[in-house]
């Protein structure tokens, strides 16, 4: 009896041990999920964090990045203004002077402008720049107009204007009379002619030429340009018996001739041996 109840005993003792030991297990697998939880939770936090952390930065660089853009688009418009500005004044200088330096330094500052997002500083020393350049093209027009508008008794023009004066200067330039000096007077032939050469090299026009069609003032200023380069050969010429034989000594036909051989026929043409002959006065040779 004694004997089983000491098993009993003995038996209950080994059951209760072995759920101590059991629960005991249960209590550290327990105790491992959670810290496995725990530590699988803060790694959850510590990558949301860090993810907040460069959400943050992101934002603040695209809030800066666009705060940037913002000002160079602010400052853009007067870039644009300046740039029309200049194109004006570039137009206005048609004729007048070589503008292909500012047009390359325009461009190049227009560059650099579409290239900048970032910094309002570069838009704004573009914009300089080119005003810069406006006041240079000014500057460069009043140079050529107190040159050229210099005439021995005055102004080289007067009704006609500095456009006008522009419009037939730049026609003779056309044909090949750069270096030769134009005025504006109602003089030639009593004010009949609409323009004269006279023997010191120059030529005079009347004011209503300056409506003239292209075609006829490039005409009128090769006719004109002819005489200045027959006053160059004039005893030679006066003296030439083909001259008399094959222009009757008619200076205003081998002037017209001679505008022919220069590419600017007027409404009197003249054949083969006759342009032959007058192409000779173009380099002084009388033949």
């Amino acid at each position: 009896m004694i004997r089983r109840l000491l098993s009993v005993t003995i038996v209950a003792a080994v059951m209760l041990t072995a759920g101590v030991v059991g629960r005991a297990t249960a209590l550290d697998e327990d105790r491992a999920e959670a810290i496995a939880e725990l530590r699988s939770l803060a790694q959850s936090i510590r990558t949301a964090e860090m993810r907040t952390d460069h959400l943050g930065g992101s934002i603040a660089i695209a809030e800066k990045d666009t705060a940037a853009r913002a000002a160079v688009l602010e400052v853009r418009p007067a870039f644009v203004d300046e740039i029309a500005a200049l194109t004006a004044a570039i137009e206005g200088a048609v004729g007048k002077v070589d503008t292909s330096a500012h047009r390359a330094s325009a461009q190049s500052a227009q560059q650099s402008v579409l290239d900048e997002r970032k910094n309002p500083a570069t838009v704004v020393a573009a914009t300089a720049t080119v005003h810069a350049l406006i006041d240079k093209v000014g500057q460069d027009i009043g140079s050529w107009e107190t040159a050229q508008y210099a005439a021995p008794s005055g102004p080289a023009w007067a009704s006609s204007g500095p456009d006008g004066y522009a419009r037939v200067r730049a026609a003779l330039d056309q044909v090949g009379g750069g270096a030769v000096g134009l005025y504006e007077s109602a003089s030639c032939a009593g004010g009949t002619a609409p323009a004269c050469a006279n023997s010191g090299g120059f030529i005079k026009y009347r004011a209503d030429i300056v409506d003239w069609s292209a075609d006829r003032l490039n005409w009128a200023m090769a006719h004109e340009l002819a005489h200045i380069y027959q006053f160059r050969v004039w005893g030679a010429l006066t003296s030439s018996d083909a001259y008399y034989s094959a222009f009757g000594g008619d200076a205003e036909f081998l002037a017209n001739c001679m505008a022919v051989v220069r590419g600017y026929p007027g409404s009197v043409g003249c054949d083969a041996d006759q342009q032959a002959w007058a192409s000779g006065i173009w380099v002084g040779a009388v033949g």
